[in-house]
């Protein structure tokens, strides 16, 4: 049974059929990516990818914030071997969100830091609230991205934009973030989750093998 991570369905007006889940984060206060988040994660990711209902899917931390990334407090009780095994279950949980094959959108709140800010790059789209906050922050902490963060940072805002971001992990402003390209769309706080729905109400009118393939064709040489 899933503790911190949920998932919720709306459906279609038109045909009263679930078309567009919500892969909910609810480990207040700030949503850290402890092991139990990362294995619900991709409990819950891998459960969507097989449902063959779903035109979308919208990633969401609430209306206060999105992820803060890892979870300190638990790493630091951590010998190396079980560290080394948090970091690749935390890229396991970012992998398996981009690999679900449906357009994802991540609508973002108040934060996403370090792995909070890869996992809402894994979304194909992220929708901003317009005083919310990104940062590759790990290297403040003394890591580096997991998760494919660097490479999904370069491939949003350019090699260079991103090296800096992650050398220094300084936090970026949702209008830097909108200018660099690492957001899609800004909204007023409280209208994030509402903006994302209607970004996901756009692919209800294909077929979701045909949204499947689509997506596929960008991983293709």
């Amino acid at each position: 049974m899933s503790e911190f991570v949920s998932v919720h369905t709306s459906r279609d007006q038109a045909s009263d059929e679930p078309r567009i889940a919500t892969l909910l984060l609810s480990r207040p206060p700030t949503n850290a990516l402890t092991r139990q988040v990362c294995r619900e994660i991709v409990e819950a990711a891998e459960d969507l990818g097989q449902r063959q209902d779903l035109a979308a899917i919208i990633v969401f931390g609430g209306h206060e914030i999105f992820s803060a990334g890892e979870d300190m407090p638990e790493l630091q009780t951590l010998d190396t071997d079980e560290a080394e095994a948090a970091a690749q279950l935390c890229q396991t949980a970012v992998e398996a969100l981009a690999a679900v094959p449906r357009p994802t959108i991540a609508a973002v709140t108040g934060y996403a830091l370090g792995a909070g800010l890869s996992l809402a790059l894994a979304a194909d789209w992220r929708v901003s609230g317009d005083n919310a906050k990104f940062g590759a922050t790990e290297i403040l902490a003394g890591m580096a991205p997991v998760g494919g963060g660097a490479t999904r940072l370069a491939a949003a805002v350019g090699p260079s934009k991103a090296r800096d971001l992650v050398f220094t992990g300084r936090f970026v402003d949702a209008r830097e973030a909108l200018a660099l390209g690492l957001v899609d769309e800004l909204v007023a706080p409280d209208g994030v989750y509402d903006a994302a729905l209607t970004r996901a109400r756009r692919f209800l009118d294909y077929p979701p093998d045909v949204l499947a393939a689509a997506k596929a064709a960008f991983d293709r040489p």
